[in-house]
């Protein structure tokens, strides 16, 4: 197994966000259009629209749980623990994500969001294990 093939999983989740940002920044310029919102609520963030909330929101929950995932594949990588297995949980990680992401901007539903987020988590536990044990195996 290729170690690089951990940092395709976390490409996709680099263009995820950057997916997000450009649905965030058309949604408000929607808004600001519309005569929704003015270009002034955006200085200090203290009013977000309700065409772009969602889009914020998921924005925002990008730098929460995967900011572990990236560690963790950045220190799979770096002790040669980046198996056939850790790549495939990062990508049912990303994956995940994605589905979460998709919820949260449009019906955000918690009952839908939900199994996706609880699948990532449990996905990312796993590659935070799988790392524990490869250390402990050093």
């Amino acid at each position: 197994m290729n170690q690089a093939a951990i940092f395709w999983p976390m490409i996709a989740h680099v263009a995820l966000v950057y997916g997000i940002y450009v649905m965030m920044f058309l949604r408000r310029r929607e808004a600001v259009r519309s005569g929704a919102a003015k270009v002034s609520q955006f200085r200090e963030n203290t009013s977000e629209p309700p065409q772009s909330l969602f889009v914020r929101n998921s924005l925002a929950n990008q730098f929460e749980l995967p900011v572990l995932f990236h560690i963790g594949c950045l220190a799979l990588y770096a002790t040669n623990g980046a198996t056939f297995v850790a790549v495939i949980v990062a990508w049912i990680f990303v994956a995940s994500r994605y589905v979460h992401a998709f919820i949260h901007v449009t019906t955000n539903r918690i009952r839908w969001r939900r199994p996706a987020f609880t699948l990532g988590f449990l996905a990312n536990l796993v590659l935070w294990i799988m790392l524990a044990i490869r250390i402990a195996a050093a």
